[in-house]
């Protein structure tokens, strides 16, 4: 990086070739967010895990203010429409870590599979964004993707949790929420500016909640007793620095250049990514219907995206 060129300004001008690669990279840094997420959470609790990974986010952050790698000016600006993107996005993240209490991941793999399909209908009410029939095809054809791939890799689903599903319905719904509404304020501020708030808000709202944690179960001095782990730091680093502060980063800017519901198509790209992680770097079993389930998704996505490749 040279002279004042903020992250910003380098993936800021407007091509295709750009956007695309954006994207790839965002693919890429979700899909190996299980690996590391696995990583940590044999070293520590979900919640430690949660409250960390924002934390170093917000560090990160700061550090890229100060060297001036990326730009914000948040004054005179209404924050209220912004702020409730951050408690959708946050959300997101509880809703998520309640249900998994009562549903197997299995099941939320397959609720969240469905995010797509949330985030077109939302963009549509909210956002008047029309998808045609070649795009509303290709994103069914990701989201089958998504659900057999769990479905078999669990070999069939009984003994579903009612409660667990609605739960984890409510954080899918809050993330499409979160991502339609995102899009919806990219005129009024930048995506470093949105990435900002939305971070630092869950890094607030986490820590209050282990705070809250801690003083009940009488654990508060153990705050940090979790950093002396090796696994656990490498964890919360990936995820904090990659997984939320430049996928945050990554997210607000796709979402302003490009239809919400292929933003959303990403993720679940990442899904195949997070397969090919796992089969190359710990040996994880391939099976035939990864395979084909993958390229269920790929076809998916790519196909929504050539559909109609308006860029605005």
């Amino acid at each position: 990086m040279t002279g004042n060129k903020s992250i910003e300004v380098v993936i800021g001008k407007e091509s295709k070739f750009k956007l695309y690669t954006v994207s790839i990279l965002f693919t890429l840094f979700v899909g190996f967010s299980f690996l590391f997420a696995k990583l940590g959470v044999g070293a520590a609790s979900p919640l430690e895990l949660i409250t960390y990974r924002f934390n170093i986010a917000v560090i990160s952050i700061l550090i890229a203010l100060a060297f001036k790698l990326v730009k914000m000016d948040l004054k005179k600006k209404s924050m209220g429409k912004l702020l409730v993107v951050a408690l959708c996005y946050g959300g997101f993240i509880g809703f998520q870590a309640i249900g998994l209490k009562y549903a197997t991941s299995i099941e939320g793999g397959i609720i969240f599979a469905v995010i797509p399909i949330l985030t077109m209908i939302m963009a549509a009410l909210l956002l008047k964004e029309k998808t045609n029939n070649k795009q509303k095809i290709f994103v069914s054809l990701s989201v089958l993707g998504v659900v057999l791939m769990f479905i078999m890799s669990a070999g069939g689903i009984s003994g579903m949790s009612f409660i667990g599903l609605i739960i984890l319905f409510f954080s899918s719904f809050a993330l499409a929420l979160s991502n339609v509404l995102n899009r919806k304020i990219r005129r009024l501020f930048t995506p470093t500016e949105i990435s900002f708030v939305i971070v630092t808000s869950c890094c607030i709202l986490f820590n209050i909640v282990t705070f809250a944690d801690g003083l009940q179960n009488g654990t508060l001095n153990h705050y940090f007793d979790s950093l002396r782990n090796l696994n656990f730091l490498v964890s919360v680093i990936y995820l904090g620095v990659t997984c939320t502060f430049l996928t945050s980063l990554m997210n607000s800017y796709l979402l302003a250049r490009m239809e919400a519901v292929k933003v959303t198509l990403f993720g679940n790209a990442s899904t195949a990514i997070s397969i090919l992680a796992g089969v190359l770097l710990i040996g994880e079993p391939l099976q035939l219907y990864h395979i084909l389930c993958t390229a269920l998704i790929i076809v998916g996505v790519a196909g929504t995206s050539l559909a109609r490749g308006k860029i605005n």
